[in-house]
């Protein structure tokens, strides 16, 4: 890498280590704000954090429980209001939402997306919605990465770079990891074990910068205080695998609970600005006998640790966590899946303490670990921030043997299923993400033009240009097909950038169609983000079979009109 550019990234590390830890103050604001205001007015307040200013003591006003549903349906709405009506891609958990942008829009995010989702996502937790900061602050600082890399007319490839800068900055700031939230912003992008390497000395420094200068507001002290305690015993190992084997389990079941709860919202036939107060009022419902699944739980975890909690409570919360988040995030609220998965994690690895009386601090922290890393597929990650935010750095081997079984197990159960990870942008790796498509095509036209590749006689030769000039659909691994189709004029991608496509896509496609290539005037363009496909381009489209009728109505793809354009 040039020695200019080097530099110049270098500078950016360090401003958007500073801008995220910033933002990352404004949003924990906002968010205490919207506290106060919601909770407070049901007159419930539940266990804080004591290294956040709480008390690990929860308070239920003299109406009970029965305000929590007005308050949890209202968040919901004003919630699906603001971000239906101004900037959809913001729903969600938001993390999801920068993976997608790395990968299929260039790293573009728009700039109204920061903060209505500070604003949406605060509304959301701040009235009792079981969801985390993490992805919220995720997609508010990978936006200011964006908006930084427009307004400076970055390239595409260092817009990536700056997004992924921005969230890891973010991350470090409200989780008090530098080390772990560095890792999650090169691995989360990945479902297999795959990380972008080249990224991770720029989002170190930004993470460690963003970490350093929010300590000036908050301190250093871990997020949770874990008591002190020894090494694991040899024998103490038995229960740390079979904790990753339960934990292997329940990781597999986040991910379906989670999309099913979501694929069902979408069938509601009403407007997508009303459903997020449907997931509020069923949540608040569930409150009334279970308020222990409002907000991100952090407090309960803390109590979890200290071996407060009772093996019955922590038992159901397992599961009554699980469809909490899926109430709030699934139906269109905005906040994140991070603390939730945490939160189910903690409550696991409690009951198997309680229930064999084993090391209840011990457990609870490793099974935190062991149930996100498997669930998010992201294990280093994982294992480094519960480590980071607890201080338990002497379980770091007991975590890594119960998270990669976790792991490996979660990957194993769920490699039928539709629904494999917490995050559904995830690609499986390098080679299927369109970031990498143009690195690939140039290192397949060297092979070409520098070695004398022979195939096998018996190949039988296929003229694939011609073939594909039929509008024929070529048959790829896993139900994918490849054509070549041309872009009519009437078509909503004229004249518009490839991320568009993003925004036309409805979600269930987004991960599967892939754009390979435009040719044009005879010329393969490769289609980075900010290309502008013209009328009259031919299109190298990847997309599971059952996609293109629906590609066809989405982008009047005429397959009729490929046959007669020359190549």
């Amino acid at each position: 890498m040039p020695g200019k550019r080097q530099h110049q990234l270098i500078f950016d590390a360090v401003l958007l280590g500073v801008v995220g830890a910033l933002g990352a103050q404004v949003f924990m604001w906002l968010l205490h704000w919207a506290q106060t205001i919601f909770l407070g007015f049901a007159q419930y307040h539940p266990p804080g954090l004591p290294e956040e200013g709480g008390v690990l003591k929860e308070i239920i006003g003299p109406h009970g429980l029965w305000y929590i549903p007005i308050i949890t349906t209202i968040g919901g709405l004003i919630s699906g209001l603001l971000v239906y009506s101004f900037a959809p891609e913001a729903e969600g958990h938001g993390t999801d939402t920068a993976v997608k942008a790395y990968h299929f829009a260039g790293g573009f995010i728009r700039a109204r997306v920061s903060p209505l989702k500070a604003v949406a996502s605060a509304i959301t937790i701040g009235s009792g919605g079981a969801a985390g900061r993490e992805g919220p602050t995720a997609l508010i600082s990978a936006g200011i990465g964006s908006i930084y890399a427009t307004v400076f007319h970055r390239p595409e490839e260092e817009r990536r770079l700056l997004v992924l800068m921005g969230m890891a900055a973010g991350l470090a700031a409200i989780f008090r990891s530098p080390v772990g939230t560095a890792f999650f912003a090169i691995e989360v992008l990945y479902a297999g074990m795959e990380f972008e390497a080249f990224a991770l000395l720029y989002v170190m420094l930004a993470s460690i910068v963003a970490y350093t200068i929010n300590g000036l507001f908050v301190g250093f002290d871990p997020l949770f205080s874990v008591p002190a305690m020894g090494m694991p015993a040899f024998s103490d190992y038995f229960w740390y695998i079979l904790l990753g084997l339960v934990a292997g389990v329940v990781a597999s079941m986040l991910p379906s609970i989670f999309y099913y709860t979501r694929d069902a919202f979408h069938a509601i036939p009403i407007p997508p600005h009303i459903k997020p107060a449907i997931g509020g009022l069923l949540l608040g419902l569930m409150a009334l006998a279970l308020p222990q699944v409002l907000g991100g739980g952090y407090g309960w975890i803390q109590l979890a640790i200290n071996g407060n909690l009772a093996l019955s409570t922590m038992a159901i919360l397992i599961f009554a966590k699980m469809f909490a988040m899926a109430l709030t995030v699934s139906s269109g609220g905005s906040g994140g899946v991070f603390a939730p998965g945490l939160y189910v994690g903690a409550m696991l690895g409690g009951s198997m303490a309680a229930f064999f009386h084993l090391p209840t601090a011990a457990f609870v922290v490793v099974g935190m670990a062991a149930v996100f890393a498997g669930a998010a597929r992201v294990p280093m990650a994982t294992l480094l921030m519960v480590t980071e935010m607890t201080g338990g750095y002497h379980l770091l081997v007991a975590a890594a043997l119960a998270v990669s079984i976790s792991y490996i197990l979660e990957v194993l159960l769920t490699s039928r299923l539709k629904y494999k990870s917490l995050y559904e942008a995830q690609v499986p790796g390098r080679e299927d993400s369109p970031a990498h498509h143009g690195d690939y095509l140039k290192a397949a036209i060297h092979i070409l033009k520098n070695h004398n590749i022979t195939l096998s006689a018996d190949e039988e030769h296929v003229d694939l240009e011609r073939l594909l000039d039929t509008g024929v659909p070529i048959d790829l691994a896993d139900d994918m097909q490849i054509r070549l189709t041309r872009l009519p004029d009437k078509s909503p991608m004229a004249n518009q950038p490839v991320r568009e496509l993003m925004n036309l896509l409805p979600d269930d496609l987004v991960t599967e169609v892939r754009v390979v290539a435009i040719i044009r005037d005879g010329h393969a363009l490769v289609p980075y983000g900010d290309l502008i496909m013209k009328p009259g381009d031919r299109v190298l489209i990847i997309a599971p079979a059952r996609a293109w009728e629906r590609l066809q109505r989405f982008f009047l793809l005429d397959h009729a009109e490929s046959t007669s354009a020359s190549p």
